[in-house]
């Protein structure tokens, strides 16, 4: 399988210590590539990530950076670059949610998930391009959601941002694919993690609309998403380019149906 072999790879996902970036670095390390994990909660939970990784045979290294911010990006990758190597592929996963209200929400709540969830990633992609530019050559995939094409109730924000995004993917698309990188998304639907295990009960209200929702009648699990990025992350995507593919188990495709149709 030549045209998803990764190996000689280096990845970066940033947000990759848990859930589903954590999964999609598994992917891209199970086919061969070498992972940069990072983080910006603390120092343990990177390594207790790294150990993770290296149990299921991947070669991984550790680096605590906010991604929101200038001055540890660049300073990250200068230390990623001189004590791994250049970066071939790069997944902008990091990101936070606040659900409240537009009218109650506060501006700086608002701002802070546009500049981690749409500036970071431009931030990061800045950075790390210039590279991939000089080796005419590399895959950067924005996580964008399906918020990019959907509203919903209390998350303004972060649809605000995720449609952004998708428009930043296309732009980097634009600006970047005559030096042969390829940019594309990828917009996870409902998936189980551990956020939102409390939900994922039967019975409960929000657990049988997603159930009813999807046309493949299930949350989605994290390993999911691990085939749309190794195939993102490899030569089989390389004249893809400015895409988003929803990993969603049918949702926007439908108008859905109601719950008590067999």
């Amino acid at each position: 399988m030549e045209l998803f072999d990764l190996k000689g790879k280096i990845a970066l996902i940033s947000g990759s210590t848990h859930g589903l970036g954590m999964a999609m670095a598994k992917g891209l390390g199970l086919a061969g590539a070498t992972i940069i994990v990072n983080g910006n909660s603390s120092q343990e939970k990177i390594a207790k990530a790294v150990k993770y990784y290296e149990a299921e045979g991947i070669k991984a290294f550790g680096y605590k950076f906010n991604v929101a911010n200038e001055n540890e990006v660049v300073d990250a990758i200068t230390k990623i670059e001189s004590e791994v190597g250049t970066i071939d592929i790069l997944i902008n996963n990091a990101g936070i949610i606040k659900r409240t209200p537009l009218v109650e929400m506060e501006v700086a709540d608002f701002k802070e998930v546009i500049d981690i969830d749409l500036v970071s990633p431009f931030i990061v992609s800045k950075h790390v391009v210039k590279g991939m530019i000089a080796r005419r050559q590399g895959k950067i995939i924005n996580i964008c959601s399906m918020m990019s094409e959907l509203g919903r109730n209390n998350v303004g924000a972060y649809a605000a941002a995720k449609g952004g995004l998708k428009m930043l993917t296309q732009n980097m698309a634009t600006e970047w694919a005559r030096h042969n990188i390829q940019t594309n998304g990828i917009g996870p639907g409902y998936f189980a993690t551990e956020q939102t295990k409390p939900i994922r009960v039967d019975g409960h209200p929000f657990n049988d609309f997603i159930i009813n929702r999807t046309p493949a009648a299930r949350w989605g699990d994290p390993d999911d998403l691990a085939g749309t990025a190794v195939f993102l992350s490899s030569k089989a995507s390389d004249f893809i380019n400015g895409q988003v593919i929803y990993v969603d188990g049918g949702i926007l495709a439908t108008i859905g149906k109601p719950s008590n149709e067999l």
